[in-house]
């Protein structure tokens, strides 16, 4: 379909030359059609790059969906951390859009409703399985909105240092982090929760 083509296009033009550098010439050379095609789908510059952002991370929601299925809420918290933090080149490219969208919101306001609708949409996700390992007593009673908020803003910050390189905070020790936060705040007793192990 030449509408889903064009918001490919746009996601890797985005990820590449950042939302202020994105032409609609390139994105519909790179999308294989016109830009009249581009125009007719979309009516300005601005709906196309707020929909592509949409598109990618519909794309990275349904895989954590995926994640989210059957299983142990411990596994499934330690998969959605796995998840949200910049571990493979596609996630590494998902998180380039991320700050670009940011970045957009944070200077053109009609940008932050596409943020917002985003990270409700992440937020309820892991709120969800926490609430779950609650009902299971596989994690100590809590706020679990309060923890995925908390547990979204430590994947932000963190997950930012060690996508600039940091070298005094990569993957593993954002990991790290995450998880001992939130065995502090899911683990029973103060016993902690399994660690979170590197995937391979």
């Amino acid at each position: 379909m030449s509408r889903e083509r064009i918001l490919d296009a746009a996601v890797e033009r985005i990820a590449a030359d950042g939302i202020d550098g994105v032409r609609i010439a390139r994105i519909a050379m790179a999308a294989g059609v016109s830009t009249a095609l581009v125009h007719y789908h979309f009516a300005t510059r601005e709906a196309l790059l707020a929909e592509a952002l949409e598109h990618s991370f519909e794309i990275a929601g349904d895989a954590r969906a995926v994640v989210a299925g059957a299983g142990p809420a411990t596994q499934k918290v330690r998969d959605m951390v796995e998840q949200c933090l910049p571990v493979t080149p596609l996630q590494e490219r998902d998180w380039v859009l991320w700050v670009e969208l940011w970045l957009r919101a944070v200077r053109h306001p009609e940008m932050r409703p596409t943020a917002a609708k985003l990270y409700a949409r992440m937020h309820l996700w892991l709120r969800e399985a926490i609430e779950k390992g609650v009902r299971s007593g596989e994690f100590a009673p809590c706020d679990a909105g309060a923890v995925a908020d908390c547990t979204l803003a430590l994947v932000d910050g963190l997950g930012v240092r060690a996508l600039l390189g940091d070298p005094g905070l990569g993957i593993e020790r954002a990991r790290e982090l995450v998880w001992t936060v939130l065995s502090g705040q899911l683990g029973h007793d103060g016993r902690p929760l399994a660690p979170l192990a590197a995937r391979e």
